[in-house]
């Protein structure tokens, strides 16, 4: 019996699998490759068999040329099945974490922005984005795209109102502190003249015709702590109530002379005749007014509280 040759049917059209193909990433293509290699390796064994062997007849030789094609299809199917399933997971694991980190990032934005700013808008595409787990991963992006936007403007406003704020504080700080030195400058101010004018208490009037002791007592005060007439004023009444400016003056527990030295003896530092001139035990008094209490009317108003000084 001759060999006969049998004439391979032609396949069918491969046009709308390259159409598909067409729209896959280009690593779809490389995966694609093995079953269609595989497919017209089994083709081609199929026809070559059919050809040295006379006894096969034509129908079956076109047998196994459809199923090798159905295998193939079925091959070519399931990869690119696998692949669109493949892309999808890295699209929802990809939405999945810029929505968390997203989220993260914008509640900490309205947190800061309490009293700050105003985070409507943010906060209500954060409310939208908390059910990214049931929305698409396009839809997913764009409210992480919308919400990351939102946190930047709701940023900007919160710099702003600390901004704000510090200068604020540092002027209310300024201002506080400027006070406080004014009132300080006032107290001492009042202090100063209270202990000048007797510290609220009606400073006396100089005598319009001083004694003799008197005017010795003006011009030493006037020459050594330039007091002026409203503390000679005072300084008159202490000594008038402490012994009336006489010289010789003495008190049952041993104070003595014009200013009540306690004992009179301590104004033999002023000189060794502190018992009989009025200069001397003058210029003493002064001398421990000026210590103890800065001035005549200071030592007027300690007299006026506790009936001495």
């Amino acid at each position: 019996m001759q060999n006969q040759t049998l004439e391979t049917p032609n396949e069918p059209t491969s046009e709308s699998a390259t159409t598909r193909r067409a729209r896959n990433q280009a690593g779809a293509s490389r995966r694609l490759r093995t079953p269609l290699i595989t497919a017209g390796a089994i083709i081609a064994v199929g026809a070559l068999v059919g050809s040295g062997y006379a006894v096969q007849s034509n129908a079956d030789a076109a047998a196994r040329v459809e199923q090798t094609r159905v295998l193939a299809m079925a091959a070519e199917r399931d990869s690119v099945q696998d692949l669109a399933v493949d892309h999808g997971a890295v699209l929802d694991a990809r939405a999945d974490k810029q929505a968390k980190d997203t989220l993260s990032v914008a509640n900490d934005t309205i947190a800061a922005a309490q009293g700050k700013a105003d985070a409507t808008a943010l906060a209500t595409s954060v409310a939208a984005l908390h059910a990214y787990e049931l929305l698409s991963p396009s839809k997913v992006f764009e409210l992480v795209d919308t919400a990351q936007a939102q946190a930047g403007e709701v940023k900007k406003a919160v710099a702003e109102a600390d901004r704000v704020a510090a200068e604020q504080k540092a002027k209310a700080e300024a201002e506080a502190k400027a006070k406080a030195e004014a009132a300080a400058r006032e107290a001492e101010a009042a202090e100063s003249s209270g202990s000048g004018s007797g510290g609220g208490v009606a400073a006396p009037s100089a005598p319009a015709n001083p004694s003799a002791a008197q005017a010795i007592a003006r011009d030493m005060m006037a020459a050594r702590y330039g007091w002026g007439e409203d503390q000679f004023g005072c300084l008159v009444a202490l000594w008038n109530r402490e012994s009336g400016w006489n010289v010789y003056a003495s008190n049952p527990s041993g104070a003595y002379g014009i200013p009540q030295a306690l004992p009179g003896s301590k104004m033999s530092t002023a000189g060794a005749d502190w018992a009989t001139n009025p200069a001397t035990q003058i210029s003493w008094g002064l001398g421990y007014i000026a210590g103890r209490y800065g001035s005549a009317c200071g030592a007027w108003n300690t007299s006026e509280t506790q009936g001495w000084y």
